[in-house]
């Protein structure tokens, strides 16, 4: 992934076995630096474009057909603001089977929860919205026939609860290509050190306190 080459470089005491020097440092990327695309951006339709996830799609192969570029699959990440790739993209439909099926074994088509189908009077006005989760026994008075009720609940499995959590992951918010060269100068700006801040050598590396102890 593309994204670490932004990532500041810090100085750390060696680990390595045989090192006895409190002198000996190695380098690595600072994973604890770590960017965040601003709420008021995210709402913006200037910055973002939908995009909706298709069978077997990954970041790279989004970032390709957005792209035009498999090493912005960070960005395809960060577009949809993920913390873990693994658990927030969505599955395949296989995955998805195999998934349900081990988390909920002889229960996958037992109903989870109810929710209202939508009902409405005989000039056509909703008196009730479809979708809300209620009870099995939920009633309301008949629109057109007010001496009797209704029971408009329609029942949904652990199936199709998992398949309704799995479709929303796949509408995702991406930069539009044309802020790219925005995007990648304040990524840079905003992964520099700052002049003065804790054991800071350079914008793009900073070393460790020092809490190795000699032999004696």
């Amino acid at each position: 992934m593309a994204y670490f080459r932004y990532l500041p470089n810090i100085e750390y005491i060696s680990p390595l076995e045989g090192s006895s020097s409190i002198d000996n440092y190695i380098f690595a990327k600072n994973l604890f630096r770590r960017i965040k695309i601003s709420d008021s951006a995210t709402a913006s339709p200037y910055f973002f474009s939908k995009y909706i996830i298709e069978e077997g799609d990954r970041p790279d192969t989004v970032a390709y057909k957005y792209y035009g570029d498999t090493s912005y699959d960070w960005l395809v990440v960060l577009g949809a603001q993920m913390i873990n790739q693994r658990s927030d993209w969505p599955l395949t439909s296989d995955e998805l089977y195999e998934f349900a099926t081990k988390k909920y074994g002889n229960d996958l088509t037992a109903i989870r929860y109810y929710k209202t189908k939508e009902v409405k009077d005989s000039a056509g006005r909703i008196i009730l919205p479809a979708g809300y989760i209620v009870n099995k026994d939920f009633t309301i008075p008949n629109p057109d026939n007010p001496t009797s009720t209704l029971n408009p609940v329609q029942g949904f499995t652990n199936w199709e609860y998992e398949t309704e959590q799995n479709e929303k992951k796949k509408e995702i918010n991406l930069v539009k290509p044309s802020l790219l060269p925005t995007i990648r100068k304040e990524i840079k700006d905003v992964m520099k050190y700052k002049d003065g801040s804790k054991n800071y050598i350079n914008s793009s590396l900073r070393k460790t306190d020092n809490i190795k102890v000699k032999s004696p």
